[in-house]
């Protein structure tokens, strides 16, 4: 009996560990959602950060970390977290980027062509399955914030309705 309860437990414990992972975002770089975008079309979230950004931390542990916000980020997107200050060479269509710039806090090519030059973190990019730019949006968001944006592209609202239309009338979910 007592084998039984230690076999119970652990397979709960098991259990529980892989739904707690399952519910935090699945974060890829960016080629390999580029890569799964192209085979199985869908939109990229690109959350742009730095390491020495608090509220891109905050963001991190607070919005990203919400499940709500993690469980519908992992359905409706290939979500990206880009280092704004990597120092990868990034090839995207037919293009590379690298981060030409010398010191500590240079921001590379590609965070600067996402965000059109608009340096701002945390900075959350929109690409739509076609690899166009959507939109950025800088700055911490709390998951209730987060909310209508993601419902927005997430849901091919931005195609037939105004954002300002859209968020007039939006009523969410996430606490």
């Amino acid at each position: 009996m007592r084998i039984f309860a230690i076999i119970l437990g652990l397979t709960l414990f098991f259990t529980l560990n892989t739904r707690a992972q399952d519910e935090k975002i699945k974060w890829y770089s960016f080629e390999e959602a580029v890569e799964l975008s192209r085979e199985n079309p869908r939109k990229i979230l690109i959350d742009i950060y730095t390491d020495w950004c608090g509220f891109c931390k905050k963001m991190e542990a607070e919005t990203f970390g919400n499940l709500q916000v993690a469980r519908y980020v992992n359905q409706h997107f290939y979500p990206v977290k880009f280092n704004s200050e990597t120092r990868d060479t990034i090839t995207f269509q037919g293009h590379e980027f690298i981060n030409e710039g010398e010191g500590r806090r240079s921001p590379h090519q590609l965070s600067i062509a996402l965000l059109q030059g608009q340096m701002s973190y945390p900075s959350v990019v929109y690409i739509n399955e076609d690899f166009e730019l959507l939109t950025a949006v800088p700055g911490f968001r709390t998951p209730e914030q987060m909310e209508p944006i993601l419902r927005y592209f997430g849901e091919d609202h931005y195609r037939t309705t105004s954002w300002e239309k859209f968020s007039e009338n939006f009523t969410g979910n996430f606490r």
